[in-house]
């Protein structure tokens, strides 16, 4: 309500004049007896008039006070700036519409977590009281929100500061006023955003993470030019308009994981040459146009895990010569199109899990590796176009889990293990190699407590470089190598699992002098046989005993001493084998089979089986 100051006045004025009226009266009509009666008449008519008028006036006058107050009530609500009178909003508030702005309005903190989470909001404005929030502070799906203009009190906020998926969001300037922050700082998925400036007040070490990913126009990170360390996770990811991290340049150490990828735009990472530690794993993946990491020399302790992976024109690693000694974890360098060398590694001296080199298309050696010494998990070496040998792990001495080579088109021998010696703790799998000629790099090698697999190498002529293996735990399996002429495991005397033999040009199984028990299935299916020469000592097989598809094989006499089959056998299309043959071999089993299937082998005498056998 207006109040009209004029006319108050007047009326004060009016009722002041009226209050002195009845005494002048008085006096005027003064007289000698009649005038006494007449003033004591008056007196009455004085008290009479006093009392009216005063109290007309003093209940006016009251009056007029309330309305007072009450003028000045709605005038501040309506049009005034907002009081920042109301303290600490005690627990978490949710701001999902624009009249729960107006409900916050007036608050100064919060006690725990605040979240502006409001797809209709347009104007943050009413919270410029807003100083500090208590927990975490979340920034989201707002999808019509420009700027945060009135976050500009806040200094503070005690737990994870998280800005995501805001589609029009084109600056944090808002945020000015932060210079606290004790938790994560996330900055992801917000379309428009354009630059950090808003955030350069966060100075010194951040407790948490730091999280910049997926925002799509983010041209640069300088508004984290006041930050020195990160305590847990820093992870720059898939802003594709990014160009450099310079604004990471005071950045010393990162307490956990750095993880830098699927920055397309990204040429170097000369903005990281200030940090010397990474106490956690070391990423850099899917970056296209990244040619070095020489942004990582100042590096000088090892990592956790280091992995270079998919970085389509990075040529060298040249970058990581300063980080040195064991690696607790993995080791991987896969998919650089146009890397030619691993000369950044030589520091390593041992990985502590699994060493994957592996679809690195131009890389012709390995020899960046030369001094590494063990490999506490896998050793995988594979699809890798231009590798010719592995002489670069020639002081490799062990491998405690699977060891595995596939997929090297021009390699031509595995001398560069010739180094590691005793049990292969896992899988061994030699596989896919074009050009591999032998084995004799494996050598060293007595057992394998897995699987044995040699398939698919397509110039291999022998196997004699397993001479020295002893046992197989798992299966065995040695398949399409279309020049194999030897198998070479004549110290092999069991097998945990399957023998698998097919698709080989092999004649003879005489490589398998020593072998006495299988305890899964026997295999022997279209190969180049005329005998199972080589099987003389076999006494047992766990499973099925399966002969097919031998086409040039006659008899089946090496297998004189086996007398337990704990399966089927199948003995069939192998079209120069007799049946008598068959069935001299039904005859001398004590154990076994549970059944059996004969047919389509050299009809004799004997046919059909096994009806007419012994």
């Amino acid at each position: 309500m207006m109040i009209d100051i004029k006319n108050l006045l007047l009326t004060l004025l009016a009722v002041a004049s009226f209050g002195c009226s009845p005494g002048s009266s008085g006096s005027d009509d003064g007289g000698t007896t009649d005038t006494d009666t007449d003033v004591d008449t008056d007196t009455d008519v004085d008290t009479d008039s006093d009392t009216d008028t005063d109290t007309d006036a003093d209940t006016d006058a009251d009056t007029d006070t309330d309305a007072d107050t009450d003028t000045d009530t709605d005038t501040d609500t309506d049009t005034g700036p907002i009081e920042c009178n109301l303290g600490e909003y005690s627990g978490d508030f949710t701001i999902g519409t624009q009249s729960d702005v107006a409900t916050f309005a007036g608050y100064t903190s919060v006690s725990g977590d605040l979240n502006i989470y409001c797809p209709s909001c347009t104007d943050l404005s009413e919270l410029i009281c807003l100083t500090a929030v208590g927990g975490y502070f979340y920034i989201q799906e707002n999808a019509v929100l420009t700027d945060l203009d009135g976050l500009s009190g806040l200094t503070s906020v005690g737990g994870d500061l998280n800005v995501w998926y805001n589609d029009v969001l084109a600056n944090l300037d808002g945020l000015g006023a932060l210079t606290s922050l004790g938790g994560d700082l996330s900055i992801s998925t917000n379309a428009v955003l354009t630059d950090l400036d808003g955030l350069s007040g966060i100075t010194g070490s951040l407790g948490g993470h730091l999280f910049i990913g997926d925002n799509d126009v983010l041209a640069n990170l300088d508004g984290l030019g006041a930050l020195t360390s990160v305590g847990e996770y820093l992870s720059i990811f898939t802003n594709a308009a990014l160009t450099n991290l310079d604004g990471l340049s005071n950045i010393t150490s990162v307490v956990e994981a750095l993880t830098i990828w699927d920055n397309d735009a990204l040429a170097n990472l000369n903005g990281l040459s200030a940090v010397t530690s990474v106490g956690g794993n070391l990423a850099i993946w899917f970056n296209d146009i990244l040619t070095n990491l020489d942004g990582l020399s100042g590096i000088t302790s090892a990592v956790e895990s280091l992995s270079i992976s998919e970085n389509a024109a990075l040529t060298n690693l040249d970058g990581l010569s300063g980080i040195t000694g064991s690696l607790g974890g993995d080791l991987f360098i896969s998919s650089n199109a146009t890397l030619s060398n691993l000369n950044g590694l030589s520091g390593i001296t041992a990985v502590g899990g699994d060493l994957f080199i592996s679809g690195n298309a131009t890389l012709p050696n390995l020899n960046g590796l030369s001094v590494i010494t063990a490999v506490g998990g896998d050793l995988f070496i594979y699809g890798n176009d231009a590798l010719i040998d592995l002489d670069g792990l020639n002081a490799l001495a062990s491998v405690i889990v699977d060891l595995k080579i596939s997929g090297n088109t021009v390699l031509a021998n595995l001398d560069g293990l010739s180094g590691v010696t005793g049990s292969v703790g896992g899988d061994l799998a030699i596989t896919y190699n074009d050009a591999l000629t032998n084995l004799d790099g494996l050598n060293g090698l007595t057992s394998v407590i897995g699987y044995l697999r040699i398939e698919n190498n397509t110039a291999l002529t022998d196997l004699d470089g397993l001479c020295n293996i002893t046992s197989v735990g798992g299966y065995l399996e040695i398949s399409e190598n279309t020049v194999l002429t030897s198998t070479g495991l004549s110290v092999l005397n069991s097998v945990g699992g399957d023998l698998i033999i097919f698709w080989n040009t092999l004649t003879n199984l005489n490589g398998f002098g020593a072998l006495t028990s299988v305890g899964g299935q026997v295999d022997i299916t279209s190969n180049a046989l005329t005998s199972v020469d080589g099987l003389n000592a076999l006494t047992s097989v766990g499973g099925d005993l399966r002969i097919s598809n031998n086409h040039a094989l006659t008899n089946l006499d090496s297998l004189g001493v086996l007398t337990s089959v704990g399966l089927t056998l199948d003995i069939y299309w192998n079209t120069t084998l007799p049946d008598c043959e068959v069935c001299d071999l039904i005859a001398q089993l004590t154990t076994g089979p549970t059944s059996a299937s004969i047919s389509n082998n050299l009809d004799d005498t004997c046919t059909p089986v096994p009806a007419n056998c012994p």
